[in-house]
């Protein structure tokens, strides 16, 4: 399928070339040439404002440039009309017998419909929801996980081989914490007396569960056990909770990488090893009971030597302690190591989507890379922006059952997977949602995900219905499509345009947008051009039949491209 903005740039640039080569404009470099739908649909359907960019250039009126370009565009089958107007504008109108052929075009293309080139030969690798496994995927995380599976959908669509990760630390003071939580739970489920600690301790109800699970599996087997082998069943318990809580949104990970590995392989010191040897790093005191790695060095006071990473002069606002006094590595570092590691395994583009509180530390990581002599260029990273639950217009807190913890299970309980994934998915990740429960729950086209799929049911209706009439699509003459269902397919059109700005930017909320602009241009059709009522003749019934045939598949891409469900009844 073709990319209409780039076909009629094309068209363009070799009209221009043309008319330097007659003479008829002056020699000029020719710019970047943006082809856009004008704001007017009566003005047609592209509009391309090159000759007013170049005017001063050529030295002449823009209008003048315009119609010297028309004069010499090639012809082009999808080209109906195209004209000049001031003060400098090109507008195309696309042919209408070339529309009413994508149908056959858009049906042939099924579920690669607009699969690009754009990253063809190249390797994605997103980065997502990573977080320890201490505790179940809470409403916060949620958002990143859609965004991130949302990008990687969109960049398999743009032709990229797409690696999905999830970044974890199963070692460190909050798994063992973690582990000596749910032995004391554990204890506490063989009737064994115990005391619950008032601090470093997960209070959440799922270990009790996990204790619960334990006792009937093991008995009394670890009631002399320190805090290890109860670490290693919770992150068992924990991932498996996890992965199942991802499935039902239809995401998956293929790369689990454990913080843990940096250390074991030696990474972590041979890269504190190589910022040394750039000259990036440095001895001073770090400042009394601070444990913060964003503080400055102080003058020696007699306290332990932290080692110091030399950020600023990389354009960092203060440099950054490594380790700590006590030798124990910021997250700096490891960090630092594990993008290293990344660049490393030659991906073409990679993406980390992280939570509005890591805003400074992948700048951080950035100034390691540049360090280490690695142009970060590749690397991009979206800010999540938090996620607010509201009903009646109020914050509310999801969780019925197990205090703090607002799980992602309980949303997709409360309202459906689709309305999930749409809804956290249909606003920029740097924007804060309200995740509105009154309109996720309503069967009505109020509410954006029903009509949305609400479309892909109606065509789906069609064609059980002219099935039990033992009516069908078969040989159909497209001629007889009328203005109504062109306006369909010339929005169909543009998901080839989505898809590529949305790869491009890394702005999967685009396809949401669209999904909801292309369901209010079928509505009205669907009310308006019947397939199969008795006052239709037979040739313009199959016509019609062929038309939402159509309709249909660019539905089920679309949701598919959300990661949402293409129901045939709702």
């Amino acid at each position: 399928m073709k990319l209409l903005p780039h076909e009629h740039a094309r068209l363009v640039e070799s009209a221009i070339q043309a008319a330097q080569a007659a003479g008829e404009l002056p020699a000029f470099a020719i710019p970047a040439i943006e082809i856009r739908p004008p704001k007017k649909a009566e003005q047609g359907d592209y509009a391309c404002a090159i000759a007013m960019q170049v005017a001063k250039a050529a030295g002449l009126n823009p209008y003048e440039i315009a119609e010297k370009i028309v004069k010499h565009l090639p012809t082009a089958e999808f080209v109906g009309s195209v004209e000049a107007i001031k003060p400098g504008f090109i507008n195309f109108r696309l042919s209408e017998d070339w529309l009413r052929a994508q149908v056959e075009a858009i049906i042939a293309e099924g579920e690669a419909l607009y699969t690009l080139d754009l990253g063809k030969g190249k390797r994605a690798q997103v980065e997502f929801l990573s977080a320890n496994p201490t505790g179940p995927i809470t409403v916060g995380r949620s958002r990143g996980a859609i965004v991130g599976d949302s990008i990687a959908r969109m960049l398999e669509a743009a032709g990229y081989t797409v690696e999905r990760e999830y970044y974890f630390n199963n070692a460190g003071k909050q798994m063992h914490d973690l582990g000596n939580s749910l032995r004391i739970r554990y204890l506490e489920a063989l009737g064994r007396p115990v005391e619950i600690p008032e601090s470093d301790f997960y209070k959440g109800e799922y270990l009790i569960d996990f204790a619960r699970d334990l006792v009937a599996e093991r008995g009394d087997a670890l009631a002399n056990e320190d805090w290890k082998p109860f670490k290693e069943y919770a992150e068992q318990k924990m991932f498996e909770w996890i992965k199942a809580t991802l499935k039902r949104l239809d995401i998956h990970h293929d790369v689990f990488f454990n913080e843990n590995s940096l250390y074991d392989s030696g990474a972590v010191n041979e890269t504190l090893a190589a910022l040394e040897a750039a000259g990036y790093v440095y001895r001073a005191t770090q400042p009394e009971a601070s444990g913060d790695e964003d503080n400055e060095p102080a003058e020696d006071s007699g306290k332990g030597m932290a080692t110091w990473f030399r950020s600023a002069r990389l354009g960092d606002a203060k440099d950054r302690v490594l380790l700590k006094s006590d030798g124990t590595p910021t997250y700096t570092l490891p960090d630092i190591a594990y993008h290293l590691n990344k660049f490393n395994r030659k991906f073409d583009l990679l993406v980390n989507i992280l939570g509005a509180d890591h805003g400074a530390q992948y700048k951080v990581v950035q100034y390691g890379l540049r360090a280490l002599g690695i142009d970060p260029a590749p690397l991009h990273v979206i800010i999540i922006q938090l996620v607010r639950m509201v009903r009646d217009g109020k914050e509310v807190k999801m969780s019925t059952r197990r205090g703090v913890y607002d799980t992602l299970d309980e949303l997709i309980d409360q309202t459906s997977a689709d309305v999930v994934r749409y809804m956290l998915l249909a606003r920029s990740p740097d924007s804060h949602l309200n995740f509105d429960l009154n309109l996720a729950v309503k069967q009505s086209n109020e509410n954006p995900v029903y009509y949305i799929q609400n479309a892909h049911v109606r065509c789906a209706g069609i064609f059980r219905e002219a099935a039990g009439r033992g009516t069908d699509d078969a040989g159909a003459d497209l001629s007889h499509l009328g203005e109504a269902e062109l306006r369909f397919i010339r929005k169909a059109l543009e998901l080839g345009d989505i898809i590529e700005v949305s790869a491009t930017n890394l702005e999967p909320h685009r396809i949401a947008f669209y999904a909801h602009e292309l369901a209010s241009v079928f509505h009205p059709i669907y009310d308006e051009v019947r397939a199969l009522h008795s006052d239709i003749a037979p040739e313009v019934a199959r016509a019609r039949l062929r038309f939402y045939r159509a309709a249909q598949v660019v539905f089920r891409r679309v949701l598919t491209l959300m990661g949402m469900s293409a129901p045939e009844r709702m």
